[in-house]
């Protein structure tokens, strides 16, 4: 039997397809971007089919690399940037609209509505989630009501509804002829419309937005085989599902409750293995699915979501154009000793866990003729490490469980002046593993699991190494210092947008 497993990762900017083998190696990868799209002010967009065709052609490649075919491989996980929405024909397969992007704002006033006197926690019981532009039920709504004749389809049983995750099983397992309408847990957990507790579609919501449970993907556990691919990759299992923040808790083998990682990527995500039954936060985090591996008990977790880290980055490269590569903000940051009193707060889609403050937008504040270009570099990176500490700081008040230490991962990790800004602001080590690519591995070792590359997830644990750990340096004193600016400078972004 092969032992390789191809994980396809579809992010917000660009799709990957890697190949691991059994020791979690990486043996192949390609990736491909795609385009963004901004219609409007806030509005974020991209093209299904784009993505569709993307996702099929860095498989081909990381294959043809690789030398081998599809039948070489044991199983395909997919993993994927979650409350991206897709609305589309089951009976021609064509998008009814552009996917309405995760961070896309263009559902406040619905959110706002939905909300009414209850307050955006209205539904957070059920599904551990507050009302916000994030998720993908406001995005479904929108479409029903903005797109012509899609409501009156929907109603009729002909128009399908999934995160990016379920566009591709449906179009890879043979579309409109015989493809699977199916999701993970994780992924149905981000929509505002899966009950936490029982892991179905809540009927009590589906009323009450308004949208037609026939057009939702079946639920499934995130490690099973849920169909075979058709077409240039023909017989290939699907095996794995995860979205994207819970394919790096498992690829980072956050196995035991009180475990954690962050990924840096376009956006920050800090997730907590939480155990076996859903925590409710008190401070702004979300309850959500870590994972579910087969008929095994679902492991839930809390999350701290950032919007706006790596695409902070990107800003400065495409916007301002101070660099030209993302990778020379880390040289022109180091130019300067400190932020010079600056903070920069990325508020472009509002703010994210803990304040949930879809009106904010973003600020730099403490300007002085002082500032140069490298300070702004320094604060726009000082920016992550700030916001995952708020994060952290209210996981430690809901659970009680103070972390000795943070796995990380995602793109930005080989950023050095991060890291140890990142250590000495949490006062804790921060520990990057010898495989960053964890969103990947995470999703190949679910599918793995399924079909049986790996026997069960101790299995995984000795594949975890760790190749760098950043301490903290800085004092205490300075370390509170710094924290309160960044406070009196979040405030600064609230209540922008009557």
């Amino acid at each position: 039997m092969t032992k390789i497993i191809a994980a396809l990762d579809q992010g917000t900017t660009s799709t990957r397809c890697l190949l691991f083998n059994q020791a979690g190696e990486i043996i192949s990868s390609c990736q491909k971007e795609h385009r963004q799209i901004y219609p409007q002010p806030g509005w974020v967009e991209h093209d299904p089919l784009e993505i569709l065709d993307n996702s099929i052609y860095v498989i081909q490649e990381a294959l043809k690399e690789a030398n081998l075919g599809s039948a070489d491989l044991a199983g395909l996980g997919i993993t994927n940037q979650r409350e991206t929405t897709v609305v589309w024909s089951k009976i021609t397969g064509q998008p009814v609209y552009n996917a309405i992007v995760w961070q896309d704002t263009r559902t406040d006033q619905i959110c706002s509505k939905l909300a009414g006197e209850q307050g955006q926690d209205r539904f957070r019981s059920k599904v551990g989630l507050p009302l916000a532009t994030y998720f993908s039920g406001p995005k479904i709504i929108w479409i029903l009501d903005n797109v012509d004749g899609v409501r009156e389809k929907a109603q009729k049983g002909e128009i399908l509804f999934g995160t990016i995750d379920s566009w591709l099983v449906w179009n890879l397992t043979g579309a409109a002829e015989k493809g699977r309408h199916v999701t993970d847990v994780t992924n149905a957990s981000r929509t505002m419309l899966m009950d936490l507790k029982t892991l179905e579609w809540d009927k009590d919501i589906l009323d009450i937005f308004d949208i037609p449970e026939g057009m939702l993907p079946e639920i499934r556990s995130s490690s099973e085989i849920y169909g075979k691919v058709e077409g240039s990759l023909s017989g290939l299992p699907i095996a794995g599902i995860l979205g994207d923040q819970h394919a790096a808790l498992f690829g980072q083998t956050c196995f035991d409750p009180g475990q954690a990682k962050n990924t840096y990527g376009t956006g920050c995500f800090l997730l907590l293995n939480s155990g076996e039954e859903p925590t409710l936060s008190e401070h702004g985090l979300l309850t959500t699915l870590g994972y579910k591996i087969g008929e095994a008990k679902p492991v839930y977790a809390l999350e701290g979501s950032v919007a706006i880290t790596g695409a902070l980055v990107q800003w400065l490269r495409d916007n301002l154009e101070m660099i030209q590569e993302s990778a020379e903000v880390e040289k022109l940051a180091n130019q300067v000793e400190d932020n010079g009193g600056i903070y920069f707060v990325p508020a472009f889609s509002g703010l994210y866990a803990p304040y949930w403050q879809s009106n904010a937008r973003g600020v730099i504040a403490g300007l002085t003729r002082y500032i140069t270009k490298a300070h702004i570099a320094r604060a726009v990176l000082e920016a992550t490490a700030f916001q995952t500490k708020e994060i952290l700081d209210a996981m430690e008040k809901d659970t009680g469980i103070k972390l000795a230490s943070l796995k990380v991962d995602g793109g930005m990790v080989k950023n050095e002046l991060l890291m140890q800004f990142q250590s000495d602001i949490l006062n804790v080590p921060v520990i990057r593993p010898t495989i960053t690519e964890t969103t990947a591995l995470g999703a190949a070792y679910a599918a793995g699991i399924a079909v049986g590359v790996w026997k069960n997830q101790e299995d995984l644990r000795e594949y975890w190494q760790e190749d760098r750990v950043w301490k903290p340096t800085m004092e205490e004193v300075e370390r509170d210092r710094l924290y309160k600016g960044w406070k009196k400078a979040v405030k600064r972004s609230f209540d922008w947008v009557d």
